[in-house]
């Protein structure tokens, strides 16, 4: 059996740090691995040391290029997810490849933004991102800014039992 406890791990497509944290394994259902992260939580953000200081919940799904993360208020991003590899586990270690995409939705408006698309095509080029993974990286891009619109589940409701246990 899991511990209660998981490592979260992403990186940059060149191995470089991006962000590391532990957060507690809420569940596992048909859509992921629901985990929370608590305020106060000490965090590495960019390689620094960071503290967070509002909690979430994240949402690593089987299987998909994306990871999600749901914030309560004052957050002014409701929604933000970060396309990426999918997840892999290491026992109670979970490791992901930021590929620089973001898919917000934004709190007070609900409006859905597409994000770094600059960043995306610059590491796509300094990085040498294959084919594939472009391609599944704007794929995922454009299924998640219909899904955070039109009330797909995970995005309509289904986070917020699990974000009541952090926040």
């Amino acid at each position: 059996m899991s511990s209660d406890m998981v490592r979260v791990v992403y990186r940059k497509y060149d191995g470089t740090a991006h962000r590391d944290y532990p957060a507690r394994r809420l569940a596992e259902d048909d859509l992921g691995t629901w985990l929370g992260v608590s305020a106060g939580t000490r965090s590495v953000y960019h390689g620094r040391p960071s503290v967070e200081q509002i909690p979430f919940v994240v949402l690593v799904p089987h299987d998909a290029w994306w990871t999600g993360m749901f914030n309560p208020p004052p957050r002014t991003s409701e929604v933000y997810c970060d396309i990426a590899t999918p997840a892999e586990w290491d026992g109670d270690t979970v490791r992901i490849i930021d590929l620089d995409l973001d898919v917000v939705r934004r709190r007070a408006t609900g409006a859905v933004e597409l994000r770094d698309e600059d960043e995306f095509a610059e590491h796509r080029e300094r990085f040498g991102y294959p084919a594939d993974v472009a391609d599944n990286a704007q794929g995922a891009a454009r299924w998640l800014l219909g899904a955070l619109g039109d009330g797909t589940e995970p995005f309509a409701s289904a986070y917020r039992k699990w974000l009541a246990l952090v926040a």
